[in-house]
């Protein structure tokens, strides 16, 4: 146990000070403090002692200097029982600091308010830190506070050992307080990299905040947890059971498609990762109908995203069917009130999301994999048609949504569609072939496409079986990337059945 006397403080975030100030003094503990945090204390009318002071050595730089001085840190750092420390102490008269309370100044909040850069390095903290790092680095004999979280935690500990701090309990704030530096650092490191265009630098720093341990991971033996770089995450839950890792991961899926599709446009049904079911129908009703159309069987069980507003008569066909998660851009009151009588139904509102992060990551064991993320806007000029039938502005519409879906369905992907809407999909397989023939059976099983089918592929047809497949089933124009050494065998059987080919100059393969 350990008594604590003396106190610094010095707090960016100065809410709730009253409670710990008036802990700290029916304690009898002396508070030292500077700046705005000592103007704050003293307004709220406690006792405290300036650090300049204290350590008779006035504010520099602008304020860039204050905590800075060898009688703060020495008074932090020193061990209490160490005979040359104790020596040092008395030959320069300083004297120990017991309670360290920092918390840093406002980066990440900076960072969001402008993009000015020198107002952005005057917010980087450097003695808030530095006296972080050396009261946890002494936790043995010192006490550091790093959140205003943490008050009525400190307090409790002083009212129940009247004064003093146990060593369980200065070790558990070390380990935050160590966490909170890294965190900091690490969003600067990330500053500076984005700044100068660098996603792949030497060395990697990734900071996240735990927002929630889901149910379970992917199976219910599993542990799981959900960070987020920022303090709560752009979707909101506003019903229905905790959700587990694999909702997770399927709702982040589903995302990805539905914010690719056009502003408030679009319905994307999804399975295990996998899109199922897609359609652009300007109608929302229509737009459900036609991607439930795709698939309905693998539907069942799935995750439904509505790239818009949901109102009653969508909700009214949503509650027909099995779902465990419904993603939204908001739900009007009545379309609210219907789908809560699902009692275990995940209703999901997705309005504020966007995708701002350039880099994708996945671990194995001790390794972490990176990629820039595939979030290509796709134009004209990223298609040339090669053959000798040319596709109307339809079949070109339809062919460049399907190669949309495309990429976000695991590899080997075959997409067919008409009239903006998925007809089969084919996904995950190690032959190309077996996809076309999955994607093929699908369509045949579910979907009664009256109109010229058209089929994309997420990388090139290496033989022309892929395509002759396709085409005996219907389909009447392909979009596929370019690049393999049999392409004009491919550009010749298109013409030599009429059919239209149009070749892509980008590959995307989601494995």
């Amino acid at each position: 146990m350990k008594k604590i006397q003396t106190a610094l403080i010095s707090v960016s975030d100065k809410k709730n000070l009253k409670p710990l100030l008036n802990s700290l003094k029916k304690n009898n503990i002396r508070i030292i403090s500077s700046g705005g945090t000592y103007k704050e204390i003293k307004k709220l009318k406690f006792k405290c002692l300036e650090v300049s002071e204290f350590t008779n050595s006035p504010e520099i730089l602008e304020g860039r200097v204050k905590t800075l001085h060898p009688k703060i840190h020495a008074g932090i750092l020193n061990k209490r029982k160490n005979k040359t420390h104790l020596k040092d102490l008395k030959k320069n008269n300083f004297e120990n600091i017991d309670l360290v309370i920092v918390n840093f100044y406002p980066f990440e909040e900076t960072l969001k308010k402008t993009k000015n850069h020198n107002k952005i390095i005057e917010n980087i903290d450097v003695g808030g830190p530095t006296m972080v790092r050396s009261a946890a680095k002494n936790y043995k004999d010192v006490t550091v506070i790093t959140s205003s979280d943490q008050y009525e935690d400190l307090i409790d500990e002083l009212k129940k050992n009247k004064g003093f701090t146990s060593l369980k309990f200065r070790e558990k704030l070390s380990r935050i307080a160590f966490t909170e530096t890294a965190y900091y650092d690490s969003a600067i490191s990330e500053y500076f990299n984005k700044k100068n265009n660098i996603n792949f630098p030497k060395k990697i720093v990734y900071h996240a905040n735990l927002i929630e341990n889901p149910r379970y991971g992917e199976n219910p033996h599993q542990e799981s947890g959900i960070y987020s770089k920022n303090n709560s995450m752009e979707i909101n839950q506003i019903h229905g059971k905790q959700l587990s890792y694999n909702n997770y991961n399927d709702i982040f899926s589903a995302l990805t498609i539905s914010k690719s599709l056009p502003k408030n446009i679009g319905t994307v049904i999804v399975k295990h990762a996998n899109p199922c079911g897609v359609s652009v129908n300007k109608d929302h009703l229509k737009s459900y109908k036609f991607a439930l159309a795709s698939d309905p069987i693998s539907a069942f069980g799935g995750i439904v995203s509505c790239n818009f507003k949901i109102k009653k008569n969508v909700a009214m066909e949503l509650n027909k069917l099995f779902l465990e998660v419904i993603i939204s851009n908001g739900f009007d009151r009545e379309a609210l009130k219907l789908l809560k009588k699902k009692k275990n139904l995940r209703l999901i509102d997705a309005t504020n999301y966007s995708f701002n992060e350039k880099l994708k990551v996945i671990s194995s064991n001790k390794e972490l994999l990176v990629q820039t993320e595939d979030l290509k806007k796709f134009n004209n000029k990223d298609f040339k048609i090669v053959s000798k039938r040319k596709p109307n502005s339809k079949q070109m519409k339809d062919l460049v949504f399907a190669f949309n879906i495309c990429r976000y369905v695991k590899s080997n992907a075959i997409v067919l569609a008409v009239n903006g809407t998925t007809a089969g999909i084919g996904s995950g397989q190690p032959s190309r072939l077996d996809s076309c023939q999955i994607a093929i059976d699908k369509m045949k099983k579910f979907f009664n496409a009256e109109e010229e089918l058209v089929a994309a592929s997420d990388a090139f047809f290496p033989f022309v079986d892929g395509i002759e497949k396709l085409i005996q089933s219907g389909v009447t124009a392909v979009i596929q990337p370019s690049g393999s050494i049999r392409d004009k065998e491919i550009i010749n059987f298109a013409n030599e059945t009429n059919t239209i080919l149009v070749f892509s100059k980008t590959r995307h393969f989601r494995h």
